[in-house]
């Protein structure tokens, strides 16, 4: 497939019925693969020679299968869109029936539920009200006033009862529009089911028959398509093999031009070469008779010169027989020289070979030996830093348990204190809580190197001075050498060091006084040396004199003579070892605090864990001890009033249970005494009751 150079990509794709800007990833997705599946058969036909000019004209309008398979899912997606609504329309309206039932469902239970109560707190009034009067009837004497107050307690026991036969009546009307209406909604429901599946049905019926007309219409395109496309290609094929035959046969005619022509070219060349073929022979036939008469010559030439040779020859013998013996002495000579030659280069190949396995040996060792140790570092730091991680994770987990459990206590705190103590509450100090992760304890502040050589220089230098060197806070810890053993190893480093101070800052210096001079020296060498704090001073020192004890002599180590850190000037390190002495601090120092100065950083171990404790036990101890002791007394109380307050409980089930009895006694009692059967009675129960009461 080829595409015109004037169609754009987006174009093309539309043509094929899928656009790069469709709302659908697969159809996104095909459009990109046809535009390069296009592309790529452009640059095919391009390398073939073929025009992609002769062929746009094929691709001028789109194919008819692709625009009816378009026009089909056009027409089928809108059917689809435009069923499934007319089948979401029920579900919508029922939706809406629902949501209304609901809103007048919650209403109605609002109503109810008032009216219940209101009936409740009536019913006990009237309750509280005859329970009252039945206290008053202990106090009446007189039978008809008893017999007054008990018809009154009777028919307001009667009126409570019907207000609750009354209610009860009302319940149960609704009770049943409830069911009325149950039955009526599902009946409605069945009713909108019957109707969503013919719908559904008709849908589906729809979908099929348009489906199947499409599919007949997308059918009969491609065939009138093929049938186009074979007319057309055999079309092509005639008009290729016409211009084929013609091309072969002008071909054969040129080919029938070329051979005459060729022809006719030998037929010329043969005479010419006839002609230089007779001048060269009798060319060469006049030198040859030049050449034998020159033979002649140079055969009487050569007998002259055979006679000088041989006399030349005789003398040669002779001078050769005295070369021979000479070569002989000489070739000995040689090879006893060649023996000695080879002896050695034997000796040296094997001392050669010796030093290279040796060489080969421990560069091998020592490769294996680098490549496991940064194996051991790899493992250290990987190790290192999946600790670090792991004990971050676990602490900032820990971290939000306690902080969770640090908050329910504070308004567990609060709430008692507020709601069941009437107290203020105040909120504690919680700074801490702001904290996340690990502890990191703030560095230790050292004194800069240049303070600490000035601080020495102005130091006094008495016999009897041993008072250490302080920082300017009062709180600072003290240091192990006196300042005097410190200033007389500064000096003797500023005199021994110049080659580590630039020439130019001596000039400058020449005017200072010693003290400012070797200041301004110190800082300088302090910079060569990459000394920057007091503790690097102090190693120095420590060095220097170190250096000074293992430079003494047998002699004064049998004697035993030592030079502690307080030493006298006469104790220190002589003057020319003091180079030796640097170069071999440089080496110690230097370079292994380069190295391990990544495995500092990334270890977890050197963390100040001194802070932890009273980290978590400040969140322990959130609630002090005296509230504590307020919560005890206060559950002890809240479980005494547990206490009674199920006895009470049990009390008022009991005395609900004795009121339904009572409740049910007098309506026996009642049914009892206006049973019909009394009046038939020569003595009814009535009478003997009256004359039981009238006797008590």
């Amino acid at each position: 497939m080829s595409w015109d150079s004037g169609t754009t990509d987006s174009e093309k794709a539309a043509i094929n019925g899928l656009s790069l800007d469709s709302e659908d990833q697969q159809e996104r997705i095909q459009a990109r693969r046809q535009r390069i599946a296009a592309r790529i058969e452009a640059k095919r036909r391009e390398a073939l020679g073929e025009d992609p000019a002769s062929l746009s004209d094929q691709k001028e309008e789109p194919r008819k299968s692709y625009k009816q398979i378009e026009e089909s899912r056009q027409r089928l997606g809108k059917l689809v869109s435009d069923g499934t609504q007319l089948v979401t329309n029920i579900q919508i309206a029922v939706d809406a029936r629902e949501t209304q039932r609901r809103a007048t469902e919650e209403e109605l239970k609002r109503l109810r539920v008032e009216k219940i109560d209101n009936e409740a707190k009536s019913s006990y009034e009237k309750f509280q009200a005859i329970t009252k009067k039945w206290l008053l009837s202990r106090e009446k004497q007189i039978p008809q006033e008893l017999w007054a107050l008990l018809n009154s307690q009777q028919q307001q026991c009667g009126q409570l009862i019907e207000d609750k036969n009354k209610l009860i009546g009302e319940l149960q009307q609704e009770l049943k529009r409830k069911d009325d209406q149950y039955v009526k909604d599902l009946k409605k429901q069945s009713e909108d089911i019957d109707l969503l599946i013919e719908r559904m049905e008709d849908q589906v019926k729809s979908l099929i028959k348009t489906y199947r007309e499409e599919l007949l219409h997308t059918e009969k395109s491609f065939e009138e398509e093929r049938r186009e496309l074979l007319d057309n290609n055999r079309k092509k094929w005639e008009q290729g093999m016409q211009s084929r035959r013609d091309i072969e046969l002008e071909s054969l005619l040129n080919r029938m031009k070329k051979v005459e022509e060729y022809e006719k070219q030998l037929n010329q060349l043969r005479v010419q070469d006839g002609e230089e073929y007779n001048m060269i022979k009798i060319k060469l036939e006049t030198d040859v008779q030049i050449l034998q008469q020159q033979l002649q010559h140079i055969k009487a030439t050569f007998q002259l010169n055979q006679e000088k040779l041989e006399y030349n020859f005789q003398v040669l013998k002779k001078r050769d027989e005295e070369n021979t013996i000479t070569k002989s002495q000489q070739k000995r000579k040689i090879t006893r020289l060649q023996d000695v030659l080879n002896n050695l280069r034997i000796k040296l190949d094997k001392q050669i070979r010796q030093y290279k396995e040796e060489n080969q040996s421990l560069t091998d060792d020592f490769r294996r030996i680098v490549e496991q140790y940064k194996e051991l570092q790899k493992k250290m730091r990987h190790f290192a830093s999946v600790d670090a991680k792991k004990f971050h994770d676990i602490w900032v987990m820990n971290e939000e348990e306690m902080k969770q459990l640090v908050q329910r206590a504070l308004e567990a705190d609060r709430i008692i204190q507020e709601q069941q103590l009437g107290l203020p509450w105040t909120a504690p100090d919680l700074q801490f809580l702001e904290n996340v992760g690990p502890l990191v304890p703030e560095p230790k502040q050292q004194k800069s190197a240049s303070r600490l050589a000035q601080e020495v220089m102005a130091a006094s230098a008495t016999d009897g001075q041993r008072d250490l060197i302080k920082s300017g806070d009062e709180d600072s810890e003290s240091q192990p050498f006196s300042p005097r053993t410190v200033k007389q190893i500064l000096e003797l480093l500023c005199d021994e060091s110049g080659f580590l101070i630039e020439s130019k800052l001596l000039q400058l210096l020449s005017p200072l006084d010693k003290d400012d001079q070797s200041l301004m020296k110190l800082d300088s060498i302090f910079g060569a040396l990459r000394i920057e704090v007091e503790e690097d001073v102090y190693k120095l020192v420590d060095f220097f004199l170190k250096y000074r004890q293992q430079d003494e002599t047998p002699q004064e180590k049998a004697d035993g003579v030592h030079h502690p850190s307080t030493s006298t000037p006469t104790d220190l390190i002589h003057p020319n070892d003091v180079l030796r002495a640097l170069k071999a601090f440089t080496m110690e120092f230097h370079q292994p605090r380069e190295k391990t100065s990544h495995t500092r950083q990334t270890s977890s171990d050197d963390r100040d864990s001194s802070e932890d404790a009273a980290y978590w036990d400040a969140a322990a101890h959130v609630i002090p001890e005296s509230r504590l002791k307020v919560w005890d007394a206060l559950e002890s109380a809240m479980e005494k009033y547990y206490d009674v307050l199920t006895s009470r409980t049990e009390l008022i089930t009991e005395t609900s249970a004795l009121r339904q009895q009572n409740g049910e006694l007098r309506m026996l009692l009642h049914q009892y005494l206006n049973s019909k059967i009394n009046t038939e009675l020569e003595i009814p129960p009535t009478q003997m009751m009256k004359v039981e009461f009238t006797q008590s």
